[in-house]
């Protein structure tokens, strides 16, 4: 039987986080890494039938003058990751994928948005329906020249400002309207990538903070459309460690006063989030989850700076102050330091691979079992990292016969 072909489409496809994945693809193709921080190597999932590294064909949208090597480089000279040896190694494969990169889309960016794109011929859209048909025309060819299985489109671009309440509610003939040009609504360039994917009937993976498939209406049409899709926000760093403690007090009784959590990061997402603006959307996305673990509110505070000279390595220093038995107040302090594109890179191929099984078993709409790989889990109110890893486990082991593959859409 022939190996199957499936597409990586990334958004952002010259970002630290898809230049990680797209090395990590290669070498581990290869054998020149170990499978160290991959999930879906643990034992629980030996027997699905997911895709090995080497069924993917890897392409996406960038809005700056760059190709998949690009960022493996900046890593590799700025933040010492990588081995000179498995960067050439794998040189050819990322050359390749290079040239199926295409001209990103901006759809009313910010300032901050606006300051990446050097690109001259980034398409900037006017109206979103324009937005749409571009992006599924870009993934109608590249499913058709490299003869894809399966096309899994996954957002890895910087982090949008927040969205109007208003686009949060509604629905999906709203939307469709808005599109038509009969109403007016604000939808980010995000959401317009998020429907053009579910609408052509390609699964989508949310890596960010940003709106992308997060409202009623995007669910309406992965439903319509049955498409599976996931996210919001990959959990890799402050926000991981808390959905793992802040159970820990709950369940010994131990009431959390306050719980402050300081981050700094220099890389190119840190720059964008230095705008107050794309800022915004980060912190809610950190701060949303200890009322929901601990049953209580306590006094919380966020922050995230910029700090250019740390490049990739983003370190967060917690300051979590708690009460115990007679009222004795008490302290825990940690600080946690990781490169952040290779903290993300493994999960990425992780989601993938999971997300392309979800589609031939013939899940659709958003996967509530992918919950402990993001901050602000779609299909789920379960934060605990312990359940929510659990929901993974219960989902592999009732999936270890292959499915039988459902026919999906071009």
């Amino acid at each position: 039987m022939a190996q199957r072909r499936i597409g990586l489409w990334l958004i952002g496809a010259c970002g630290s986080v898809a230049g990680a994945t797209c090395l990590g693809l290669s070498a581990w193709a290869r054998g020149l890494i170990p499978t160290t921080g991959l999930v879906t190597t643990l034992k629980p999932f030996a027997s699905l039938d997911l895709d090995p590294p080497s069924a993917f064909v890897v392409g996406g949208h960038e809005v700056r003058q760059a190709d998949l090597l690009t960022p493996v480089w900046e890593l590799h000279q700025r933040s010492r990751v990588f081995d000179r040896s498995i960067i050439e190694a794998c040189r050819g494969d990322l050359e390749q994928w290079s040239r199926h990169v295409r001209r990103g889309i901006l759809y009313r960016p910010n300032a901050a948005l606006r300051a990446l794109q050097d690109r001259p011929d980034v398409l900037l859209v006017q109206h979103p329906q324009e937005a749409i048909t571009a992006v599924q025309q870009d993934l109608h060819r590249f499913q058709e020249q490299e003869k894809l299985d399966q096309l899994i489109v996954v957002n890895a671009a910087s982090t949008e400002p927040p969205v109007a309440e208003e686009c949060r509610s509604v629905s999906l003939r709203t939307v469709q309207a808005a599109l038509q040009g009969e109403a007016e609504l604000p939808l980010p360039a995000s959401t317009l990538y998020a429907y053009a994917a579910l609408d052509g009937g390609w699964p989508y993976i949310n890596l960010t903070p940003s709106l992308g498939a997060s409202l009623p209406a995007l669910e309406e049409l992965a439903q319509l459309r049955r498409v599976p899709h996931a996210g919001q926000d990959l959990k890799t760093g402050e926000t991981l460690l808390k959905s793992v403690l802040a159970p820990l007090f709950a369940r010994r009784h131990l009431h959390v006063l306050s719980w402050v959590g300081h981050n700094i990061l220099g890389n190119r997402d840190g720059w964008v989030l230095n705008d107050p603006e794309n800022k915004a959307s980060k912190v809610r996305s950190k701060d949303a989850l200890l009322s929901n673990l601990l049953g209580y509110k306590p006094q919380s505070l966020v922050s995230i700076e910029y700090v250019e000279s740390l490049d990739d390595w983003k370190t967060a220093w917690d300051h979590i102050h708690f009460e115990g038995f007679f009222g004795t107040k008490m302290t825990l302090q940690f600080t946690w330091q990781g490169c952040d594109s290779l903290l993300a890179a493994p999960l990425v191929l992780d989601l993938v691979r999971l997300v392309a099984l979800a589609q031939r078993c013939g899940e659709y709409g958003a996967l509530p079992y992918l919950a402990s790989f993001f901050k602000s889990p779609l299909a789920t109110s379960v934060h605990d990292f312990s359940q929510q890893f659990a929901l993974l486990e219960q989902w592999a082991a009732a999936h270890a016969t292959p499915c039988v593959p459902s026919r999906t859409a071009h």
